[in-house]
């Protein structure tokens, strides 16, 4: 599977955005999907995530009321739509993929990363 995330760019504080990850490859409708966020100079932290088939979802604290995370598998793409920016949103966000089926923890499978900057 091949990730290829878009819609990343500078926004004000309290504007939107909303991210998209294009995959590639078959069966892409059977992996978990999840959308992280590396701040300058932090870690890579997972902003929020999504089943194989949409049944659930979870998102960090930080990001709740404010984000959301979707899919189309027919598009084999994930979203995210982000609202009420707040300048600690800013970062790289990744994509990321698992095949469903395996129950690992850990993803395998990455985007190449896209830029969110929000300004005060």
């Amino acid at each position: 599977v091949q990730l290829q995330a878009s819609g990343g760019g500078l926004v004000q504080a309290g504007g939107s955005l909303r991210l998209s990850c294009a995959a590639s490859g078959r069966s892409f409708s059977t992996y978990d999907a999840a959308w992280f966020r590396q701040a300058p100079g932090k870690e890579r932290d997972l902003v929020s995530s999504i089943t194989w088939n949409g049944d659930r979802t979870y998102y960090a604290d930080s990001v709740k009321g404010r984000f959301a995370i979707s899919r189309d598998n027919a598009k084999n793409t994930i979203y995210l739509q982000m609202n009420s920016l707040k300048p600690e949103d800013k970062g790289v966000y990744y994509c990321a993929a698992r095949p469903a089926a395996l129950g690992r923890v850990n993803y395998d499978y990455w985007g190449q990363g896209t830029q969110v900057t929000v300004s005060s």
